[in-house]
């Protein structure tokens, strides 16, 4: 038996277990999926119970958060079956794949994400602290038909805890290995009598000196200190007004590109061209000797203004955004100088040297009908503009350290510009869209929605004529403009032959932007005869086909969520590095993905939580401008996934309750490049969290990767690894007020 068909076993056995256990109240399941109570969820951008919602989607409430510790994105992403976050190379870099629809670098989402209703629009601030947070709903398939371009693969909603009616507080702190330090404060109340107007602030602070060895310097690779802090003001004058204003910032101070290319003969710097690529090596040391910086700022401000009349309710979000990211390190292939391949090759080793800046202002305008008992519908416009700065390039390594470059390549003192590339973008995108939902009878619904997205983007070439690759390819101040629009519908048809059970099915077009590498990078692909590389790469298209099941069981005690889906890729991107320019590149290919997901969440006893997931998809590439890697996975999938997990509370005295929980995780085999070149193994990963837990204080230690599995959180072409993080461990204490 594969080890695939043995974990779905393993679910069904779980599901059978808990079948057979005697009935009692349902509390909060611990996994990934819904409470066993019912919540309330926005997946359709309104109110709604989660049984009632015809989308395979993952909800974790306020409770479901706490229990399982979950701090990053990359926390609850790794419970979803079929979905995977890969963090590499600097903050901004973080990879969402669902169902094989993947990310690169540079690229845009592979999922929409909104906080608080607004659509976040640059894909750089979305691996951020999380705190003080309400709810996360995880839509998957193609929802562009509502949240509009990058909603290829899904969803992702987040909110944060609106402001109380009561004065409350909540305090965290906590410490850890890696000199791991954590503190968090949160309050909400009323600012007037009438209790018209209240806020919620809130604030995070982490610090931690690192968990990955640089055996050069004799550090850490990784150490890192973040500053968070929000702010939200609701008002609400009248049962037909709210006004909810929400300013948000972030400061994180890192470091980046420490990565590992292995070779067979660490004396012989050329060998880094002979040695196999292995996705699972974890012996060779990272030995960078530029340790250098990451820092990204990003600054968020809303308002979301809602007017009910009898006719419908009235919804406009304006939103505007700041993120600047700088990040400094070594060089191809990150080792000393004296034994890097360039000083074999030039007499002088390379670092470099990246810098972002991206502002947006997004309006969204929305009309929603009264809640009907047969028809619903909405329907809105969108707008947002962007401008975007890029430079990247390679400095010469002196010895005196890697100094940041950001508009204008660097011509003077140390460590002097050898590359540099820089291009601005000026983007305007808008949209029209629409859901209908109709009642056909007690048990049948008809959802139908589509959504026309439209981006122009303009990108001027900001590079300098002396830097271009090919000056008679490009030119500084070259002008290209490109417009990518998309008609993306969905319709869906929902069946409940009874109160508890839910069948769907349907199709949906997911469609994201295609966009422009920077200049020149077409002409260097084509004398490195690299295929399918070009100044310019194409807008994705995806359709899919999904049936699924949502039930629960025995008085809500057992939850089962199943599904099936088919989706068809047109011009999905894949990544190349370029080390003669050391650019960062998207190319285009054709692929398709099957697979299945089954989720159950079970309350075993009144005192234990079972949950298990299991998720597959099978890739496949159609097409490609390299004919010869058709048949071959696609990049960044991981074939299966599976979670289990158990949490177990005990009361001791009083209020006073022992928890233990447990949390496993297992990434089956995973392609990162067209060509197949190399797979990472299956990887187990389990989190412990036991501790005690009272009615407004918890004490908890915790433990993240228990069996310190050493493993890569990512393979790039060209050999490169990045290493994932070792055993983590500490203590968290946790008081509400």
């Amino acid at each position: 038996m594969s080890l695939f068909r043995g974990r779905w076993v393993a679910a069904l056995a779980t599901l059978t277990a808990a079948a057979s256990t005697p009935p009692a109240q349902a509390q909060t399941a611990p996994g990934a999926a819904a409470d066993l109570e019912e919540i309330t969820v926005t997946a359709r951008k309104r109110d709604e119970t989660y049984r009632d919602v015809p989308i395979t989607l993952n909800v974790f409430t306020e409770q479901a958060i706490e229990a399982a510790g979950i701090e990053k994105p990359g926390d609850f992403i790794a419970m979803i079956p079929n979905m995977t976050l890969v963090e590499t190379q600097n903050a901004g870099s973080a990879f969402v794949t669902v169902r094989g629809i993947s990310q690169a670098r540079n690229s845009e989402p592979s999922v929409a994400v909104l906080v608080d209703g607004v659509l976040e629009t640059n894909p750089a601030e979305f691996d951020q602290e999380l705190f003080d947070i309400q709810q996360i709903e995880v839509l998957k398939g193609p929802q562009g038909a509502l949240y509009g371009r990058n909603a290829i693969g899904g969803a992702i909603i987040i909110r944060t805890k609106e402001p109380g009616d009561e004065w409350a507080g909540t305090a965290r702190v906590g410490v850890g290995n890696g000199d791991s330090e954590r503190a968090q404060l949160a309050l909400s109340g009323p600012l007037n009598d009438s209790k018209t107007l209240k806020f919620a602030a809130s604030a995070n602070f982490y610090n931690t000196g690192g968990f990955l060895e640089n055996t050069y310097l004799h550090q850490k690779a990784d150490p890192a200190r973040d500053y968070s802090g929000r702010m939200r003001l609701l008002w609400e004058p009248s049962d037909d007004f709210t006004a909810d204003l929400r300013v948000s910032g972030s400061y994180l101070h890192t470091q980046a590109f420490y990565f590992v290319i292995p070779r067979a003969n660490e004396a012989n710097p050329f060998s880094t061209f002979t040695t196999p690529p292995d996705a699972n090596n974890v012996s060779t040391p990272i030995t960078v000797n530029n340790p250098g910086e990451d820092n990204r700022d990003i600054f968020d401000t809303a308002l979301k203004i809602d007017i009910k009349r009898p006719y419908g309710t009235i919804t406009s979000i304006s939103a505007y955004n700041v993120t600047k990211e700088i990040a400094t390190g070594d060089a191809y292939d990150f080792r000393p100088i004296a034994d890097s391949i360039y000083h074999a090759l030039l007499g002088f080793d390379l670092n470099q040297s990246q810098f972002l800046n991206v502002k947006a202002f997004s309006q969204e305008l929305r009309f929603t009908s009264p809640t009907s008992d047969r028809f619903n519908w909405l329907a809105g416009a969108y707008f947002v503009h962007t401008d975007r700065f890029i430079s990247t390039g390679n400095m010469v390594d002196t010895g005196a350290g890697v100094f940041p470059v950001y508009e204008t390549p660097r011509l003077t003192g140390p460590n002097r510009s050898f590359t540099f590339l820089a291009d601005t973008q000026n983007n305007n995108a808008w949209a029209l869209f629409g859901d209908a939902t109709y009642e056909i009878s007690r048990q049948w619904e008809l959802d139908v929605a589509a959504r026309y997205d439209q981006d122009e983007r303009q990108n001027t070439t900001n590079t300098p004529t002396a830097f271009l690759p090919d000056p008679a390819d490009s030119y500084s101040g070259e002008v290209r403009k490109h417009t990518w629009s998309e008609l993306q519908p969905k319709g869906t048809l929902r069946y409940k032959p009874a109160d508890d059970l839910t069948l769907y099915g349907g199709w949906s077009r997911g469609f994201r932007s295609g966009g422009f590498n920077q200049t020149g990078v077409g002409a260097v692909a084509r004398a490195n005869n690299v295929l399918g590389v070009n100044d310019l790469f194409a807008g994705e298209v995806a359709d899919t086909w999904e049936v699924g099941m949502k039930s629960q069981m025995l008085e809500r005690r057992v939850n089962v969520d199943f599904s099936l889906f088919d989706t068809k890729s047109h011009n999905g991107y894949f990544f190349v590095f370029l080390p003669a320019n050391s650019t960062q590149n998207l190319g285009n290919l054709d692929a398709t993905y099957k697979g299945a997901e089954l989720a159950i969440n079970a309350k075993a006893t009144d005192h234990l939580d079972l949950y298990a997931s299991a998720g597959y998809t099978d890739s496949k590439i159609t097409n490609m401008a390299d004919r010869t890697v058709i048949g071959n996975q696609a990049p960044l999938v991981t074939k299966d996934t599976f979670n289990a997990g158990a949490q177990y509370h005990q009361p001791l005295r009083g209020e006073i309750n022992g928890v233990v929980r447990v949390d496993y995780r297992y990434l089956g085999r995973t392609w990162w490049d067209p060509y197949n070149v190399t797979s990472r193994d299956p990887v187990s990963l389990v989190d412990l969290r036991t501790g005690l837990d009272a009615t407004r204080w918890s004490l908890m230690a915790w433990s993240k990767n228990l069996t310190n599995k050493l493993y890569n959180a990512e393979f790039s072409p060209g050999g490169f690894l990045w290493r994932a993080p070792p055993r983590m461990y500490g203590v968290d204490y946790t008081y509400h007020f």
